[in-house]
């Protein structure tokens, strides 16, 4: 019989007011140095940046990112790390496009082949490291080079136009003023639902319930994103498509680790696999559920990615896993397991994207945009490491 998992090996929210003042300074320092970025693009770029047909594009892009950043904080919560979500973007594009080409199938089995190949290809990848026992660095690493080859192979090298227009639109057209304010009542609806929720939760296992302003702040920073957020995007043509299915998927993503038993079973692996191991958790089961999982938001992303350049090419999505890794970490996500939210790494994706379209709207070269994400990633990793070292000397003392 499985037996209760140790609260001291539970990294997550449930984790006292210690951790949760620490992930209120992680969530509201990202929020501040996001705020400073887009000071300095808007004053370097003459307010260009803040322009809505800018930032309608900005938030368009950041949606691949998001969606992946999304599966890959599972992933990463777990323990786990994926290399080859970028390749697995590119492979269920071209497949989504090529059957519309070579099969002239239609819109939804288009959808359903491009987002089943990103599923299967995870669940592959999961059973090697979840039954196999192969590092989850290696498979990945060696998924970043098999699955570019197939798609280099399936495409001949060339690039396809996509042929239906309603798959185009996915990625390139926009709800209508009215369809944006309804969507923003339902994400603050939703937003609030779930923090409620999540305190009672809090009161009957008996932890410290949240205050009335932590409960106000998880509700009003999150409202006040995308209110604010919907208003600029109506200014100019309304909320792109990308957006709303990022939008759901990010919900869906929140429920899923905040209020299920798989969830928690996920950061109590992420944070001591061997306790939870001993609680009785199956290891194997949850580690090939969260690579199926972010293989199928690979799928997703893939078709929002084609969809938006309006073709299928060979080198579509590269190096996209960095991106998904770097928003992750940015947000807060630890690469050692059992630390991040779906909240922050859809934060550190919209860092990542910003960081893309103010270099290039200053025309930045493309090596030195690289050094400076380079750089990004390695500050946000140095800095996760020393606050956990700071943990621990303050653990040990106390």
């Amino acid at each position: 019989m499985a037996q209760r998992i140790p609260r001291t090996d539970l990294r997550t929210a449930e984790g006292g007011r210690r951790h949760l003042s620490a992930h209120a300074v992680r969530t509201y320092g990202m929020l501040l140095a996001l705020i400073l970025l887009w000071i300095v693009f808007t004053v370097v770029t003459s307010g260009v940046f803040i322009e809505p047909r800018n930032l309608s594009n900005l938030i368009r892009q950041t949606a691949v990112t998001g969606v992946l950043a999304v599966g890959m904080v599972i992933v990463i919560i777990a323990g786990q790390i994926d290399l080859s979500v970028g390749s697995l973007v590119g492979i269920s594009g071209m497949v989504a496009v090529l059957v519309q080409v070579s099969f002239h199938c239609g819109l939804v089995p288009s959808l359903i082949l491009g987002i089943l190949t990103g599923f299967l290809i995870g669940a592959l990848q999961g059973a090697l490291i979840a039954y196999g026992q192969v590092p989850s660095f290696i498979v990945t690493l060696g998924g970043l080079l098999a699955w570019r080859g197939a798609t280099k192979g399936l495409s001949g090298g060339n690039t396809y136009p996509i042929e239906i227009h309603a798959f185009k639109s996915i990625g390139q057209s926009y709800l209508s003023p009215t369809a944006g304010i309804a969507l923003a009542a339902m994400c603050v609806a939703a937003t609030a639902w779930q923090v409620l929720r999540r305190n009672r939760a809090r009161h009957r296992c008996g932890l410290t319930a949240w205050g009335v302003g932590t409960v106000a702040g998880r509700i009003l920073v999150p409202a006040l994103l995308v209110v604010t957020s919907v208003f600029v995007l109506n200014l100019y043509a309304g909320v792109p498509i990308p957006v709303v299915i990022l939008l759901c998927i990010a919900l869906a993503g929140t429920f899923l680790m905040q209020n299920t038993i798989f969830g928690r079973y996920l950061y109590a692996i992420g944070g001591n696999s061997e306790a939870a191991r001993l609680s009785g958790i199956n290891l194997r089961s949850h580690v090939l559920a969260a690579f199926s999982i972010l293989g199928a938001l690979s799928g997703v992303a893939g078709i929002i990615y084609t969809a938006r350049v309006g073709s299928a090419g060979p080198d579509a999505g590269t190096l996209l896993e960095l991106d998904a890794i770097a928003a992750c970490v940015i947000g807060g996500a630890s690469l050692m397991g059992g630390r991040g939210s779906v909240f922050g790494a859809c934060l550190g994706a919209l860092f990542m994207t910003s960081l893309d379209n103010g270099m290039s709207l200053k025309n930045i070269p493309d090596f030195i945009q690289d050094i400076v994400k380079g750089g990004v990633l390695v500050t946000a990793v140095s800095l996760d490491v020393l606050g956990r070292r700071t943990r621990a000397i303050f653990n040990t003392q106390a």
